[in-house]
């Protein structure tokens, strides 16, 4: 049995899906239980009654469809919820409880629940089958079109409502840098698109944008528009800001922390970054101070080294101005995390079901106008003030597709009339110049003039 990335607080995930019904009271070391294929469950220990309940005795699920089992489980707000998967080359799990199908077959998730009165787990069958159809395939076409004075050859790629789309990160990692074609390939693609920019001439090549992937943040950005994917095929766009507020735990009582970066390698003295294993094996640089944590507690802290991250755990440095936060941890202490979801004015977004998403921007067309003020999302870029280049571009049409798009060389005004030309309801620009690329349908019709950190990618069979 293989344990999947460590523990989180049920509450702080809020999801929806839908299967059947069953549920289990577990007390004082006993079990009980009503239906029939009801999953099975065990408590390990409790002192009160813990429920755990799942609304299955199976879930069945095609290889091109993720699940959102959190979304429908059943647990005590305060529980700490693990998952573990039987057969990782069938299905996995991560720490947010999303199913992500590898091939057809059978296997176990087993679920546990921990709570002060006890821990209680479940064991639920899953049943992968071969990928599904989809209803609609992606289409490309080469347009003129008239905007601003000047005609432009566009390059455009529509690809259906509810098409299975995930964050394709280079070598499945944040901080690496491979060709489009070759991210394509690792995600088994159809259809790809250059994402967020990225340092792309000095050192790791970390994301600039926000990056969410199965689900999970990946990389806070917090400039700019970000898309998000939503668990019902639906697409979304706002000014997404992630934050990160902690929790730890030990003899002195509760303590909070916080961190600001997440996956990315410091660029000044002072930093609080949270790693993750969407990171890779280690942080990638001696940290001054490293809080290492697995399965919901710290193991270890480590100075002036360059970290390894636990499968089933994180890693939060601190540094300069921020180093003092490390005196919050003692080795054995309980930590926890949430992230929070914002927009640029403050209030708070309901993100919870969106499982992809790439930020970068700006914003283009909001409801069908032109609505392009990239100083007021934080852009300080002449060549995206006012400058032109090679750009890329995700809309959201009328009727829920999506849109892909690139042009060989367009100001920002002039890349909002063109998808406002083209029907979007909603559009940002991507990261351009050498970056812009496009592919589909195993072509390249737009080809980057450089290797890149990450990308949108589509498919009717994606690798998860």
């Amino acid at each position: 049995m293989k344990e999947l990335l460590g523990m989180k607080k049920h509450n702080h995930w809020r999801s929806g899906l839908l299967i059947l019904g069953a549920t289990v009271l577990l007390a004082g070391g006993g079990a009980a239980g009503t239906g029939i294929g009801m999953p099975r469950a065990e408590v390990d220990a409790a002192t009160s009654v813990t429920q755990l309940s799942y609304p299955a005795g199976t879930v069945t699920t095609a290889a091109n469809n993720r699940v959102p089992l959190a979304d429908r489980l059943i647990a005590p707000a305060s529980a700490v919820i693990a998952y573990t998967t039987g057969n990782p080359a069938v299905a996995k799990v991560n720490e947010k409880g999303v199913l992500l199908p590898v091939a057809p077959g059978r296997t176990t998730i087993t679920v546990k629940a921990f709570t002060d009165e006890g821990a209680s787990s479940m064991s639920l069958p899953v049943v992968v089958t071969a990928a599904k159809p989809l209803a609609g395939k992606a289409t490309y076409a080469s347009r003129r079109v008239n905007a601003g004075g000047r005609t432009f050859t566009v390059h455009t790629v529509t690809v259906p409502k509810g098409t299975p789309v995930t964050a394709g990160l280079a070598s499945r990692q944040v901080g690496s840098a491979q060709s489009l074609t070759a991210i394509a390939a690792a995600y088994r693609a159809d259809t790809a698109i250059n994402g967020t920019f990225f340092e792309a001439y000095n050192g790791t090549p970390d994301p600039y944008g926000n990056v969410i992937s199965n689900g999970i943040p990946a990389h806070i950005g917090n400039t700019g528009t970000t898309v998000g994917f939503r668990w019902d095929g639906t697409a979304v766009m706002d000014t997404l800001r992630l934050g990160i507020a902690g929790s730890v735990a030990n003899e002195k009582g509760p303590r909070s922390w916080y961190a600001y970066f997440l996956n990315r390698t410091p660029v000044s003295d002072t930093t609080a970054t949270l790693f993750t294993p969407a990171r890779g094996s280690r942080i990638g640089f001696a940290a001054e101070k490293a809080i290492i944590v697995r399965s919901g507690a710290v193991v270890r802290i480590a100075r002036g080294e360059n970290a390894a991250i636990p499968a089933d755990g994180f890693v939060i440095v601190f540094a300069g101005k921020e180093s003092g936060q490390a005196d919050r941890f003692q080795v054995g202490a309980k930590v926890d995390y949430t992230f929070t979801y914002r927009n640029d004015a403050g209030k708070e977004l309901d993100w919870s079901d969106v499982h992809t998403a790439i930020g970068a921007g700006p914003r283009l067309v909001k409801d069908g106008k032109i609505a392009v003020d990239p100083a007021a999302e934080g852009f300080k870029d002449p060549k995206i003030l006012t400058g032109g280049g090679a750009r890329s571009g995700i809309a959201i049409l009328k009727n829920g597709s999506v849109m892909l798009a690139t042009v060989p060389g367009a100001t920002m005004k002039q890349w909002a009339l063109i998808m406002q030309q083209l029907g979007a309801a909603q559009a940002m620009n991507l990261d351009g110049g050498a970056s812009s690329g496009l592919l589909t349908g195993g072509k390249t019709v737009t080809t980057p003039g450089r290797a890149l950190s990450n990308a949108l990618v589509f498919g009717a069979n994606l690798k998860w």
